[in-house]
This record gives C-alpha cells, structure tokens and sequence, in this order.
C-alpha cells in the first residue's frame, strides 16, 4: 500500500510543532514534508532536536521543501539541514511574484539557473526538483506555459507533482502526468472544494471531500517514479478533521 506523508507547512497556525508530530503519528502517517519555516535558519543543535522529534514519534522526513535562495545562496546550511533530518529529496517550492519571468526566454532561463544549482545537491545523492503551484500553468502571451520551459531549460530537474494546484492553474493533470511521468518524483495530495465552498479554507478540502478524481489520478501516477505521496492542504480549520479524514480516503482508494 502506498503511504500518505503530511506536509508540515499545513499546521503552521497549530503550534507547537513537537504536538503536531504527535498528531501527525497518531493519525497514522510515518512520512512528512518539512519547509524552509521551520529549519531553513535552525543551526545543528535544533535540527539534531527536531531530528529527535521525528525519531520519538517513529516519523521520517524523506523530503523537504528548501527556498530558492537558500539552496543558490547557503548550499552549505542546505546540506546540513537534509543530513541531520534524513531528507533524501529536495524541491524547491516557489518563486515570488517579483521574481517570475514573463515569457518563455525568462522561464527557460530560470529552469537553466535551477539545473545548475542542482548539480551540488545530485552530486551530494540527493533528488532535486522542482514543486509547482498554479502559475506555472498560466499561459504566456505565445500561448505556452511556464512549467514547459523550466523543465526545457532544466532536463535533469525531477518533479514534485502538486496535482491540485495545476488543475487551479487550468491545465489537464492527466496530460501532464503523461508529458513528464519520468521526472515525478514525488506527489502533493490535496483536494478543491466544490465552487463556493469551504471559502474560509481557500477553496481546499479534505482529501476525498473535494473534487479531484483521485481514483484515477493515483492509478496514473503509479506509472511514474513517485515515492512519496504528501497531504497538503494550504488553509485548515481543523488539523484532526484534516488528518483523520485524508488519510481514510487515501487508504480507501
């Protein structure tokens, strides 16, 4: 059966972070996905605490969301924080309004820029990709879209599938599962609200309680590489409903 990790960003507003890990193991998942929040400025005594953390609650962090400065800028702090927690892919999971390209030359050259600061973390026996959201599927005023001309720019980048936010960005996750089923790595588990619910979540649901055809999506993505399926819902109210019921569709699929 195919595990479900957690995406510790998703309890960022339920602190402490040493009650989330409880939870998270509780509810019944041994995987989940760090982000640069918690660890991208810890130095080695608190990772070695969170890697404690993890340890007593039998949880792994088998990959780790790392911001695009950090991984260009500090690829020392980087490797650090991967080799104290046990983190052995690294997506990095954003880039800021500010700094998007405009067109395909742009998003090209930004995918170049990516493979290139991969090539430490490869080198080092680390998965490197790339995480997208919706914009990345928006298209360009030649009709294109971004996600193409970063994996051209990039051919070695692998990809960590947030199937969610490629249907927000109005494109077909079926087609693109089939286009790139070579570089996904890793996958983000989430669900859409149907239209004008769940507003006070940003739209999200509850895996299972959405409209994502997971069913068939999970039957394509066992074509690929994908090791690690994470939950992630961007805006919970409630982190046990959130855990608790996730998890139960996902088993049951």
């Amino acid at each position: 059966m195919t595990k479900l990790g957690f995406q510790l960003y998703c309890a960022r507003n339920f602190p402490p972070l040493p009650d989330v890990l409880k939870k998270v193991a509780a509810a019944g998942y041994a995987e989940v996905e760090g982000y640069g929040g918690i660890y991208a400025t810890m130095d080695e005594l608190s990772l070695k605490t969170l890697r404690g953390d993890l340890d007593s609650n039998g949880l792994t962090m088998p990959t780790g969301h790392f911001g695009f400065d950090l991984l260009e800028k500090e690829p020392e702090q980087a490797l650090l924080i991967a080799r104290t927690l046990g983190v052995e892919g690294i997506y990095c999971p954003h880039l800021a309004p500010d700094a998007r390209p405009t067109d395909a030359a742009g998003w090209e050259a930004f995918g170049k820029r990516l493979q290139e600061v991969s090539k430490r973390y490869v080198d080092a026996g680390y998965t490197f990709g790339w995480h997208n959201h919706d914009f990345e599927f928006k298209q360009l005023p030649d009709g294109s879209v971004p996600q193409d001309h970063v994996f051209a720019g990039g051919p070695d980048l692998k990809w960590e599938m947030d199937v969610a936010w490629v249907i927000r960005g109005g494109a077909d996750p079926f087609a693109f599962i089939e286009k790139y089923k070579d570089r996904i790595t890793a996958v983000h588990v989430k669900d859409i609200a149907p239209a004008g619910e769940n507003l006070d979540e940003d739209g999200w649901a509850d895996v299972g309680h959405g409209t994502v055809a997971w069913k068939d999506l999970l039957q394509a993505l066992r074509a690929t590489p994908a090791k690690h399926y994470v939950l992630e819902h961007d805006n919970p109210k409630d982190l046990d409903r959130l855990l608790t019921r996730s998890i139960q569709s996902f088993r049951a699929y």
